[in-house]
């Protein structure tokens, strides 16, 4: 599913030239990519539309070159998912990217351990803590060498690194692991202002799922929603938009949850079609079980759709304003009787709707570039 990127990042006059990579085990073009992603290259991009140069340092996928330009940020992929990391910190550490004044590690989980790497700062970018995340993904054995990496080395390799999270809700965690508050800054997702188009509301019930189809999302939670809904509500449609390697389990779960009949899977689509499914929809359903912010809730929020989402997944609580412009579930009866009632009571979910789209405006990537770059400077001054 290509992500939504800003149309526009404003020029700024230079405020003093930095070199930057990122390192990220994914990119916005890769089949696995998501939020994570899109955050970090729009900010890649803002930071060269205010002047700056930036390399991302990213693994291969299928079909993908390993050197490119893209919107003004050289992309060098080199590796696979778990290789990318010792292939990056080499990178670093023999020059081959060039002269750099800064890295952003992004941890999504484990660390490229670019403090050690490279001589020059490195600030760390956190979405989530990934604590609940690994034992879902991986067996007892690995999951607990990942929990380690994250929870006790990192934090150690890193400690006189500044953090970027992008909620307080991560920030906190981060705190927990041990990162003093002191180094860490919290620089929010922006929000992509929707197209005009002619797309309307669907007539009949309709819940969206919107994301990658990967284990830690849950989607089951929202296939076995619909078939308690779908008696209180018999037009009720469910769209699921994302691809993923965990999409075929989803639709032998669908068809064992009976709502395969009231259930599309459209895997990747175009963004033309994302903006119609999003504003067709009635409900955004985020059953993930960690999320560190939520981009696509306020995707869903720009377009007037309220999300449901559980309190457990850390950042949904700072996305979404419970009551006001979506509902913070705390368990499964929960969660589907909020789905229920935002279905059911048209006033309700339009009163959501409207706040979600109001709300959905203070959080733009323009502010969040400048924030970020902010970090960048302050860590350069301090070296």
């Amino acid at each position: 599913m290509p992500v939504n990127r800003p149309r526009e990042i404003h020029q700024a006059l230079d405020p003093g030239l930095l070199r930057v990579a990122f390192l990220n085990w994914r990119d916005t073009s890769n089949p696995e990519g998501g939020g994570s992603e899109v955050f970090v290259e729009t900010i890649a991009e803002g930071l060269v539309a205010r002047g700056h140069e930036v390399t991302l340092v990213c693994a291969e996928h299928t079909d993908s070159p390993s050197r490119e330009i893209r919107r003004g940020v050289r992309i060098v992929r080199n590796g696979g998912k778990l290789d990318v990391y010792p292939r990056a910190a080499w990178a670093l550490r023999s020059g081959s990217l060039g002269p750099l004044d800064v890295v952003v590690d992004v941890q999504n989980g484990l660390p490229f351990c670019s403090a050690v790497a490279s001589k020059v700062p490195t600030v760390v970018l956190v979405h989530h803590v990934h604590r609940e995340q690994w034992p879902v993904v991986y067996g007892p054995a690995r999951s607990r060498i990942g929990w380690w990496l994250e929870s006790k080395f990192a934090p150690y390799i890193y400690r006189r690194s500044s953090y970027v999270a992008v909620s307080h809700r991560t920030r906190d965690e981060l705190i927990d692991l041990g990162v003093s508050a002191g180094r860490i800054s919290v620089v929010h997702n922006g929000t992509q202002p929707p197209p005009m188009t002619h797309h309307v509301q669907s007539p009949h019930p309709h819940i969206i799922v919107l994301g990658r189809l990967v284990p830690h999302k849950r989607v089951e939670h929202v296939l076995e929603s619909a078939r308690v809904l779908r008696e209180q509500h018999p037009h009720l449609r469910l769209s699921i938009v994302g691809d993923g390697w965990w999409r075929e389990k989803l639709e032998i779960a669908a068809q064992s949850a009976g709502v395969s009949d009231i259930t599309t899977f459209y895997g990747h689509v175009d963004e033309s079609t994302k903006d119609r499914l999003l504003r067709e929809a009635w409900v955004l359903g985020v059953p993930s079980l960690k999320e560190g912010w939520g981009l696509v809730i306020m995707e869903a929020a720009a377009r007037g759709v309220p999300a449901v989402a559980y309190a457990e997944a850390g950042g949904v609580v700072e996305s979404i304003a419970d009551g006001r412009t979506g509902v913070i579930a705390h368990d499964f009866i929960d969660f589907t009787t909020a789905l229920d009632r935002i279905l059911r009571e048209k006033e309700f979910r339009l009163s959501l709707g409207a706040a979600a789209a109001q709300r959905s405006a203070e959080f733009t990537w323009d502010s969040a570039i400048k924030s970020f770059e902010q970090v960048l400077l302050d860590a350069v001054k301090r070296s």
